[in-house]
């Protein structure tokens, strides 16, 4: 499809580019366009129906979205944005330079403009900053007629209508009903009478991954979000909720990796080569300086090593395993946490059961290994300096490593979020270094008590 639209776009047939862009959906255009150069991308923006250009102009990314507003005029731009739902353009603007923000504003109504500054204030990682304005409300005294003709009066500019919620005059949240409910009841009915009063909501300060677990939970389309009063103040559709959950997985695979979280509406082909070196390098140097403790530990058991070189040979083995078990138990654990399994009041559970886990892993690998070294290495390969001694002190260092491991990789998910981090800082590469330095340690400790 894409490469009709652009054999289109060089013979200037931009007539028949409008008949297919209008049998597409709006996150598929976006797409196209991604791949338009300008000034191109602007011409056929302007062919587009004004609603689908707006549906465009959202599913585009904040570069493209900086580049048309820079481009548009005055009065596209206020065509455009007047035509977005609010929470759209609270993230639009949010995501723009100050000057492009300011312009956008200066576009807008005041009624508008001062529901825009109002969601802006909410802190980025609330409820509030994600949640739109443009719900349907309904009062409980109204019959079902009454509310299909209010329906059909504001739906046409309200983010979904699936859901309605029942407020008082001091639009206080008692209840909600939907379009099931309403259809299928009898238009004389009350809305009390069938409205229901055992609601799930959110508050506007919480936690906007608090609020995507709702959805999970209870399987939402909206969520209501209300203020410290109880009144309805805002609503929180799913596929807001789904941005969330991805911009939260991006960045806990990010910090998981010792990256520091990037901007996630940027595609990595437009992100600049400073920007990746600055996300990374940080962690690098860190990871770097921590690692020399592993060279220390290494130093100070030097002549053990002089003396009994073959020991170096399973160094690489110990500390690999030790990496893969600490990541195992961390990245268990840091789901567990995001998915609000459990909690630091569950920490001595969660060690007893990991512990009991590491147990049975080590006794599994340790067994395994020492075969392994016996058979192949002592009696088939007969491996220099290697003896059964050695094997035992190599798959003894095993299963402590394991051990070891696996409750430092569950404890310190726990205690970061308990100190207010973000668990995913505590996975991968960060715990193997940790355990990298035990695993050595405890190595070095075991063939001087046995070997020496």
């Amino acid at each position: 499809m894409e490469k009709t639209i652009f054999q289109l776009l060089e013979n200037k047939k931009f007539s028949e580019i409008k008949t297919i862009f209008l049998d597409m959906n709006p996150a598929d255009i976006a797409a196209c366009f991604s791949e338009i150069e300008k000034p191109n991308d602007l011409v056929l923006f302007r062919i587009l129906p004004k609603e689908l250009a707006s549906e465009v102009f959202v599913e585009m990314d904040t570069e493209m979205q900086k580049d048309l507003i820079t481009a548009f005029s005055d009065k596209e731009l206020k065509e455009v944005m007047n035509d977005i739902y609010m929470d759209d353009a609270v993230d639009i603007i949010d995501e723009m330079p100050a000057n492009v923000a300011k312009r956008i504003l200066a576009q807008a109504s005041a009624g508008d403009r001062k529901l825009i500054n109002q969601l802006l204030a909410y802190p980025e990682d609330s409820a509030g900053s994600i949640m739109t304005t443009e719900f349907v409300d309904l009062k409980a005294s109204m019959t079902v007629a009454d509310a299909f003709e209010r329906i059909r009066k504001v739906g046409t500019d309200k983010e979904t209508i699936y859901t309605c919620y029942i407020i008082d005059s001091s639009r206080h949240l008692k209840g909600i009903v939907t379009a099931k409910d309403l259809m299928l009841s009898k238009s004389d009915v009350r809305l009390e009478d069938i409205m229901n009063e055992n609601i799930i909501f959110a508050a506007t300060l919480q936690n906007r991954e608090e609020v995507v677990q709702l959805f999970d939970r209870y399987d939402l389309l909206a969520l209501p979000v209300v203020d410290n009063e109880n009144r309805l103040v805002g609503i929180i559709t799913v596929d807001d909720a789904i941005d969330v959950l991805q911009e939260e997985i991006s960045e806990d695979f990010e910090k998981m990796a010792a990256i520091t979280p990037t901007d996630n509406d940027v595609p990595y082909l437009k992100t600049s080569v400073f920007e990746i070196f600055r996300s990374r390098i940080l962690w690098l140097l860190i990871l770097m300086v921590s690692a020399t403790f592993t060279g220390m530990i290494i130093t100070s058991f030097e002549s053990s090593l002089a003396s009994l070189t073959v020991l170096t040979a399973f160094m690489p083995m110990l500390m690999n395993t030790g990496g893969n078990s600490g990541s195992q138990s961390s990245v268990t654990i840091i789901r567990a946490l995001s998915l609000g399994e459990i909690e630091f009041r569950d920490v001595l559970r969660v060690l007893w059961k990991e512990t009991r886990v590491s147990v049975l892993c080590g006794a599994c690998l340790a067994v395994l290994n020492f075969f392994k070294m016996w058979v192949f290495d002592i009696l088939l390969l007969k491996t220099d300096g290697l003896t059964l001694m050695v094997a035992l002190v190599v798959s003894a260092t095993l299963f402590f490593t394991v051990l070891i491991a696996k409750v430092v990789g569950c404890a310190l998910p726990i205690a970061a979020k308990k100190l207010g981090f973000d668990p995913a800082v505590m996975a991968s590469p960060f715990i193997t270094t940790i355990v990298d330095a035990i695993s050595l340690t405890i190595y070095f400790f075991i063939a001087q008590a046995v070997l020496f």
